[in-house]
């Protein structure tokens, strides 16, 4: 009983919860501090301020830690299901919907229009990074790691997860 009721503190937070992590949080404080009874509110805070503190989306690691708590290994299992099954299955919905108006006029130019708009969102991303580094370690270092990624990347032909690592390990050395 105690794996249904993770999954449903979790699964409803987490469908109630528009607009992200912090949506959920207040809905999910609701559900594990007064309807269940898990935690106190001081408790569920400090779950929060770890949670912040660390990579990641919030109402995942949440919804790890307290199906740990409650029903080990496996409760975190059933909690971060719980927390991701909402838009799994609304992207399921969706892509459903999209494959069989795959062929309309409308979707077509629906995709048109996507294209340029992620485009520009991941080149303005680029820029705020490039910006960041560029005013926490200087020119230098921003330069080094451009250049040696670039290289690595498209004349050498290495994995990018091998020039991440890469970079890490620069970081870890000269900053």
């Amino acid at each position: 009983m105690i794996y249904w009721k993770i999954f449903l503190a979790n699964f409803t937070s987490n469908i109630l919860g528009y607009g992200g992590g912090p949506a959920t949080i207040p809905l999910l404080e609701h559900e594990v501090v007064n309807r269940y009874g898990w935690f106190t509110t001081n408790e569920f805070s400090e779950m929060v301020a770890l949670g912040n503190g660390l990579p990641g989306p919030i109402s995942t690691k949440l919804a790890a830690y307290i199906g740990f708590e409650q029903g080990g290994v496996l409760g975190s299992f059933i909690g971060l299901f719980a927390s991701v099954a909402p838009s799994l299955i609304m992207m399921i919905a969706l892509l459903g919907l999209l494959l069989k108006f795959k062929d309309s006029p409308k979707v077509k130019r629906l995709t048109q229009i996507v294209r340029p708009t992620i485009a520009v969102l991941l080149g303005v991303m680029t820029y705020d990074f490039f910006f960041d580094s560029y005013t926490q370690v200087g020119w230098l270092h921003t330069g080094v790691l451009i250049v040696c990624g670039y290289f690595l990347l498209e004349k050498k032909g290495i994995s990018p997860a091998y020039v991440v690592l890469g970079a890490l390990v620069y970081g870890a050395i000269f900053l």
